[in-house]
This record gives C-alpha cells, structure tokens and sequence, in this order.
C-alpha cells in the first residue's frame, strides 16, 4: 500500500467488536462506482472475529488499509484516528454496521466538484434493523445553502437530529480547521455545527445511506455514563453535563473559527439564545452534579 498513490476519495472506517455487519458494510464500500478509494479501518483493539475479517479484506483488495490499535481509546478516538490515516483529496467516515448504496460516494462527490463553496455533501437516509430490512425514511433537513455563516449554524442548530450527515462527503482541508470529535457524548453534533461555519451543507436527493439501528446499541447506551465511557473508556466515572458541554464546546468552537469578528459576535449571541431555550435542562443538570458530588463526599 505504501506506494500507491494518493486516491480520489479517503474512506475512514473506525471499528471495534463489529463482526456481525462488518463484511456487509465494507463490501458496499467497495462496490462504490467511484473506484479511486482508500478504505481506512482503524480498529480500536477488537476481541471478536473483527480483525481477521479486516485482514482478509486488505489481503484481497489493495484499496484497503487495516490498523490496529493496541487498546480501546472510545469511539471519538477512533473517528479522528480514521481521518488522521486517510489520505484522500475528500474525505468520509463510514461505519461497520451501515450500508452505502453504489452511488452514494458518486451523487456526494458530484456536489462538491461543482460547488466550491460546500464543505459537506450527504444523501438522504433510510434507518434499517439488525437484518437490513428498512423500518423508516429519515428526513435529516440539514441542507444549508445559505453564504452566511451565522445563519447556516442558526439553520443547523434548529434542525440537527441524529447527525447522519457525520457520514457524508467532506473537504479534508475544512475538518483539518475543527476540533474533530470530542471525548464526549454527541460530540458529532458540535463538530457539524463547527463545520457549517466554513461553507454550505448539500442534501442529495436520493435515499442512498442506511443506517442501521441495532437494539444492543441501544441497550449500551442507556444512560449518559455508559455513553460517556462509549464516547472514551479512559472517562469512566466523570461527571456528565451534556447541555452545558455542548453550549460550551460550540462558544469554543467560535472562538477558535476563521470567522469575522462581527460573525463571531452573531454565532455567540444564537448560542446565548440556545442557552435560553435550554434553560430547563441547564438548571436540571446543575442540581443533578451537585446532587452527585454531594453524594460522592459522604
């Protein structure tokens, strides 16, 4: 692999324990009709049959890259680690339990060949189950056409769900400006809102990701600590304010923006008027640290 040249789109597919959909996953990845890819796997030290099956593909296939890490870092590790390996002129996470149609890569690439000013390009989503049959269309409603930046991170912010467009295609030279994943639970959704700083967000029409939602992820995640350790082992026990991280980390994200000063001035007030609007939330989770830490001193 070290002297091939440096392909048309990097594909950054972070994994731990996936061996239940993992061949399905990459194979779709494989079957892109956009054949100049690089397939990254960062394995975050998995024990199951993950590993041999990402070998076999490497074996079989130059366009895959296979690393394996000497212990489990958490997921946002992973994610960023993926990109940090990848080497193409655009960029996009994929994961071990979704399924990517053949033009998926194709449609996003499209977009952003054609326009200048966009730094993501996504597909419309179905959401699967454990077997891949279809249980639901998603609308994501995150296209942000708009060249002001205040207003797309307005837009985004009132619109963001489940943040599939993590998964879209990507300018390398834009993640390289953000902070990339946090060690934190929703981190993606700081990072898409830090992204809608620097250009357009571009829906294309066609239902051509699939998401997979399997109740055993579900189950790990019940609670914000279990996501916390998901999100990074190494933060096991740590005190979880998830609204007030993530009204921080946005400001933070501004300050740090290439933006100007004025603009900087608008994102901060729309995330002043967020703080507001969540102001409920914010109240419950300070009375529940402090509840916590009182409960920690005894």
């Amino acid at each position: 692999m070290s002297g091939r040249s440096a392909p048309l789109i990097g594909i950054g597919l972070p994994i731990f324990n996936g061996e239940s959909q993992a061949s399905v996953s990459i194979e779709s990845l494989l079957a892109q009709t956009v054949e100049d890819i690089e397939i990254v796997i960062s394995d975050n030290h998995s024990t199951d049959a993950t590993e041999q099956i990402c070998r076999d593909f490497a074996a079989r296939d130059p366009r895959v890259r296979y690393v394996r890490h000497d212990e489990n870092r958490g997921v946002a590790w992973n994610f960023n680690q993926a990109f940090h390996l990848s080497r193409g002129r655009y960029f996009k996470w994929a994961s071990s339990n979704d399924i990517h149609d053949p033009q998926c890569v194709r449609r996003c690439l499209e977009v952003l060949e054609s326009n200048a000013g966009a730094v993501l390009a996504y597909p419309k989503t179905s959401i699967i189950d454990e077997h891949g049959a279809m249980t639901r269309t998603y609308e994501d409603n995150l296209n942000l056409p708009w060249p002001q930046a205040p207003r797309r991170f307005r837009e985004y912010l009132r619109r963001v769900g489940l943040c599939n467009a993590l998964f879209g295609l990507m300018r390398p030279e834009i993640l390289r400006r953000t902070a990339l994943l946090g060690d934190y639970p929703g981190s993606d959704m700081i990072f898409l809102g830090e992204m809608s700083f620097y250009g357009t967000f571009v829906e294309v029409p066609e239902v051509l990701f699939h998401r997979r939602y399997e109740p055993t992820s579900a189950i790990r995640n019940a609670t914000l600590e279990s996501w916390q350790e998901f999100f990074a082992p190494a933060t096991r026990g740590k005190l979880v304010m998830r609204t007030w991280r993530h009204q921080f980390e946005y400001l933070r994200a501004d300050l740090r923006s290439r933006l100007s000063l004025l603009d900087k001035a608008r994102v901060a007030g729309i995330i002043a008027r967020d703080c507001v609007s969540v102001r409920g939330a914010l109240l419950h989770e300070l009375v529940g640290a402090a509840r916590t830490l009182s409960s920690r001193k005894r």
